[in-house]
Order: C-alpha cells, then structure tokens, then sequence
C-alpha cells in the first residue's frame, strides 16, 4: 500500500485489516504456524487503545477485525501486531528475515451491515477459498469451523448451527479480546446471526 497519511476514523468504527506475505513463505495454513501464531496473538490481542477481535490466517495472508481509539493507536497495534505475527511465522517455519510483503490493507467499518459482511469474510474466508477453488458454492460434507481463525470463539453463529465438537473446542483461552465498539458488539447482530454453512461473496 502507498505510504500515504491514513484516513482519520473515530474510536466507534471497527477496521477489517490484511496483511500479506512475501513470496517463497510457505503456507501458514499448517498446524504449527497457526499454533504459533495463536499462542503469540493470545498473548498480546490487546495493547493499550489497540485491541484484535477476530482474524483467519490463509495461506499467504491474514485477515482480522481490530478497533482501535483513533489512527494513531491503530498504526501503533498494527506494528505490534504485524510483528508478533512474522516472529510466529518464522519460529514455525524455522527461517528468518522478513515476512510481511507491505503495508497492512485498511477499510474502516462504519455500518452494521459493513461490520457483518467483514465477519462473514474474515471468519467464513476459508471455506470462500475452497468453493473459488472449485468453481461451486456448494460444500460437501458436515460444517467445520475453520481451525486457523477465531471461528471457535465467536459468539454470533445462530442457535444450533455449531456442534458440540465445535463447542468444545471453543474451551480454549481465546486469542482474541471482546469487542467494545457497538457496531461490532451489538450492531451488526441486529441484522441476523451468522450460519457457519455460508459461502462469502
């Protein structure tokens, strides 16, 4: 992204960010980056006026759902972030050097229906992937939430849609923090709860 001045938000708009990797990085979609990467994010999810609310790791990108008290606070946990991330990356991958191929992608949510759609594409990105993939918006086989996101902590799935094995796993202390912005801890809901069965756009 160009080295631009960032557009100035308020504290009540969520962001949906993406970081991007450089080439030659093998996929981040195997066990030990994404435990990796979750035990780092576990760790520092929240920083001052910074705070991760949801992400999904793809193969060589990351998506996640931040808020933040204005640009300034964002750019700061988007640093700490983006660190965190590449010292996971190359731990799991037992290389060095740098990981993040620019300059972090920002779309500032201001709308219940913005901040849907972004939960819908961070935590269903998987399975947008694997239909694109395939040229189908059918999947085969049982639900599964996605492993390498925070899917398992999210508590906006509609009644029933999850199952029990799901549910368990959900045990896990999260890495992620709670949203406090109203569109993303109230707002959105007021518009449907999410089916984990739905294929992004």
């Amino acid at each position: 992204m160009p080295h631009k001045a960032r557009i100035r938000f308020p504290a009540s708009r969520p962001c949906l960010v993406t970081l991007k990797v450089l080439e030659g990085v093998s996929s981040l979609r195997t066990r030990d980056v994404v435990r990796e990467v979750e035990g780092s994010f576990r760790r520092g999810a929240e920083r001052g006026e910074f705070r991760l609310v949801h992400y999904s790791i793809q193969g060589d990108h990351l998506h996640a759902i931040v808020e933040a008290e204005g640009p300034e606070a964002l750019g700061r946990g988007m640093r700490s972030l983006g660190a965190r991330f590449a010292r996971a990356v190359n731990r799991a991958l037992h290389r060095n050097g740098p990981v993040v191929r620019e300059r972090y992608h920002l779309r500032v949510l201001r709308t219940p229906t913005q901040v849907r759609n972004a939960l819908r594409y961070v935590l269903l990105n998987a399975r947008r992937h694997w239909a694109k993939r395939r040229g189908s918006k059918a999947l085969p086989g049982p639900v599964r939430l996605d492993p390498a996101s925070s899917a398992r902590w999210f508590s906006g799935w509609r009644n029933g849609s999850v199952g029990a094995e799901e549910a368990d796993l959900a045990a896990d202390a999260p890495a992620v923090r709670a949203p406090r912005t109203w569109l993303l801890s109230v707002g959105w809901r007021r518009l449907g709860l999410l089916d984990p069965a739905e294929v992004p756009g």
